[in-house]
């Protein structure tokens, strides 16, 4: 004979009902406002406060938040550890390859006036990949920072029974 009670469905899964749906339809219209803010940050940080560091930072908080409203499965799932160190890598790589770049055309290390025909535009240009490379680096160590903390197992002993 069959089992007519049926198993309820987990509260986090249920959407009927869900004290948090308001929350989920406001998040997901205020993500990619706040991932867009973010990029003005980056571009404009060369005529006005902001730059890679700042952007980066507003980035990965769209994350964050995206990962507490949703879970952080649901993050991990979105934004995967692995993308999160090659990111972390690239930036750097950005970062420096700029320098060495520059190096190899005969400037100094880091001085982008040798990077195009014009040393303003050298000055332009080297500036945007470095910018670049400090918002991917910035955006993914704080997202590893967080999926580390957000990871963590709760220590348990005997005298917590």
């Amino acid at each position: 004979m069959p089992d007519l009670k049926s198993k309820p469905e987990p509260q986090h899964l249920s959407r009927v009902g869900d004290p948090h749906v308001v929350l989920r339809v406001v998040s997901k219209f205020l993500i990619p406002l706040i991932a867009l803010f973010a990029l003005y940050v980056q571009f404009h940080g060369d005529y006005g406060p902001g730059g890679g560091f700042q952007a980066g930072v507003i980035l990965a908080a769209s994350v964050i938040l995206y990962a507490l409203i949703f879970g952080l499965d649901a993050a991990k799932a979105a934004f995967p550890p692995s993308w999160i160190r090659i990111g972390m890598t690239l930036g750097v790589l950005l970062y420096g390859g700029t320098g060495v770049v520059a190096w190899f055309l005969g400037g100094e290390f880091l001085n982008y006036s040798v990077l195009a025909h014009d040393p303003s535009h050298g000055q332009h240009y080297g500036i945007l990949v470095i910018e670049l490379g400090v918002l991917v680096t910035v955006t993914t160590v704080m997202i590893a920072i967080f999926y580390a903390f957000g990871s963590r197992q709760p220590e348990t002993s005997e005298d917590d029974w």
